[in-house]
């Protein structure tokens, strides 16, 4: 079980406000996080704490299929999106790099920004200790989980080759 605060954001959040095209020139993950979120919420970056999450409406990601953008968030130090729906290309770079991510369509309606919760990704569960309301997600298959806790693909693949 992890747990961390919440940082909500609303519907239609694109890979230009997680990460502004103006830090593209660089792809080190310690440099974009300092300027994640940064054209939508000043304080992000600054105050984001090692295991907060993400809480978001419908469609977060969209926009460019830039890879940039879930490791921002990564690097912040984001444990955890969870959105009422992602972007296709942005769900699927999340597993690429090792972001977890999950999928529920009440539970963004119903906390606050600051609201801690717990979770377990292997059991997809969720619960808001302020609220005290717990949520069922739909939980990845055991090779995407495997992924995901390898850190992403690429350390996926390197622990594969070495069996």
């Amino acid at each position: 079980m992890q747990k961390g605060k919440v940082w909500k954001y609303s519907d239609n959040i694109d890979t230009d406000v997680i990460i502004p095209a103006r830090y593209l020139n660089t792809s080190l993950p310690e440099e974009l996080a300092k300027h994640c979120m940064e054209d939508t919420d000043l304080t992000f970056s600054k105050e984001v704490k090692k295991g907060d999450i993400i809480v978001a409406g419908e469609n977060f990601g969209c926009g460019s299929s830039r890879e940039h953008a879930p490791i921002a968030i990564k690097a912040s130090g984001i444990s955890l999106v969870i959105a009422k729906s992602f972007a296709r290309i942005f769900y699927r770079n999340a597993i690429n790099i090792g972001l977890a991510i999950l999928e529920h369509k009440k539970l963004p309606d119903e906390c606050m920004k600051g609201d801690i919760l717990e979770f377990d990704l292997a059991k997809g569960t969720v619960k808001n200790t302020t609220t005290g309301k717990e949520y069922e997600c739909t939980k990845f298959p055991d090779e995407i989980q495997k992924m995901i806790n390898s850190g992403g693909l690429i350390n996926y693949t390197k622990e594969k080759l070495k069996n």
